[in-house]
């Protein structure tokens, strides 16, 4: 987990004031509302490995900003608390609970939190301007849980439809492609 958390951090810290307005990949949100989504639910994230709810502040994350002069600060802070949380093995064991008091298998939602850390990661690095890289293992990990996940996710409204990619691309890029992004996008 520390292994996906810690390249999105160092984009989170990249990022300068003035591209928070900036388009990202995830079409719905510029670079503000992305980094409100994740610093949103990043604490349900947390909760979900100790098996504990934490519902979120708000109804959804239109509805409350949580970023701030000390966003960066608060994302690396929130980050290495996800991390370590999903770095107990117990966390990755059972059922737990996401937001809401629907049990699903804590495997599904710490392979979902990598995603996040990887997907999220991309979309901010590209929104402003940066390169990002993430282990191969990692990658190979994230690969697996969205590709398990994908048309589900797309079920739900949480992924675009699928974005053809050469099978011979590289995983990233098959990660992109599956959550309904372009890995050539680039901003406007």
């Amino acid at each position: 987990m520390e292994g996906a958390a810690t390249p999105a951090i160092a984009v989170v810290r990249g990022i300068e004031a003035g591209q928070l307005s900036a388009p990202t990949p995830c079409s719905e949100y510029d670079v503000h509302k992305l980094l409100n989504h994740v610093l949103f639910w990043g604490p349900s994230l947390e909760s979900a490995a100790r098996k504990e709810v934490f519902p979120p502040p708000a109804d959804s994350d239109r509805d409350v900003d949580l970023v701030d002069a000390g966003w960066a600060d608060t994302y690396e802070r929130q980050s290495r608390r996800i991390a370590a949380s999903w770095s107990q093995p117990e966390a990755w064991e059972g059922l737990t609970q996401l937001g809401s008091p629907m049990d699903l298998p804590a495997s599904m939602i710490g392979g979902m939190v990598m995603g996040e850390f990887v997907v999220h990661g991309w979309d901010l690095a590209r929104a402003s301007g940066q390169q990002v890289m993430w282990d191969d293992d990692v990658l190979a990990f994230v690969y697996q849980e969205v590709e398990k996940t994908a048309e589900q996710g797309r079920e739900m409204g949480v992924y675009a439809e699928r974005v053809p990619v050469p099978a011979d691309a590289p995983v990233l890029d098959q990660i992109l492609g599956l959550t309904g992004r372009d890995p050539t996008w680039a901003p406007t």
